[in-house]
């Protein structure tokens, strides 16, 4: 079965890190993510997800030195369900993130202010949806990109050069973006 799960939120709780008896660092952190919908009667609600994340290795310890609190951080990993009793006897679950794999989407002004430049906690960063900001009266110049699948074949790659040497008449060309297919979160 296809157990993979995206999460894109802000961490609700400093990251809790601690150390296996291999030496392994695990690191545990809540997370909250926003869904904006509109009701029929066309009112707007929020609905938060939260859901707790575990990560190993060198990413619980770079999760631990970087992220704070309020962080935005986008997780790629697969869902878990955990069981356990309380104190009561009752029985209690859980989802939980398994990450494979951690990226930061605050800026490093973000993450050590708390906010950008303008004073504003508003979007992502590193490309996320770094097209808005705060001037959104002002026209923005938007040009679509595409991103070739095939990064690494170099038989794509002359193709690829051949077409857009033919669409610039020749004067300009591309640079090329080595991209691994596994560190593209969709």
């Amino acid at each position: 079965m296809f157990n993979k799960v995206i999460m894109v939120g802000n961490l609700t709780r400093d990251v809790e890190l601690r150390y296996l008896n291999t030496g392994s660092a695990l690191a545990t952190f809540g997370l909250a993510s926003n869904r904006r919908y509109k009701k029929a009667d066309g009112m707007q609600v929020d609905d938060t997800c939260f859901v707790d994340v575990t990560l190993f290795g060198r990413t619980a310890e770079v999760a631990n030195q970087y992220l704070r609190k309020g962080s935005k951080v986008l997780i790629e990993g697969r869902l878990n369900f955990e069981t356990w009793t309380d104190q009561q006897g009752g029985k209690r679950s859980k989802h939980t993130i398994i990450a494979e794999s951690m990226q930061m989407l605050d800026t490093k002004q973000q993450s050590e202010y708390g906010q950008n430049a303008y004073g504003q906690t508003n979007g992502y960063a590193n490309g996320y949806g770094s097209n808005y900001d705060s001037n959104y009266n002002q026209q923005q110049n938007y040009q679509p990109q595409s991103y070739d699948r095939n990064v690494g074949n170099p038989y794509s790659q002359n193709t690829q050069q051949n077409n857009n040497m033919g669409m610039q008449g020749g004067n300009v060309e591309p640079p090329v973006i080595n991209v691994d297919d596994e560190e593209i979160p969709f």
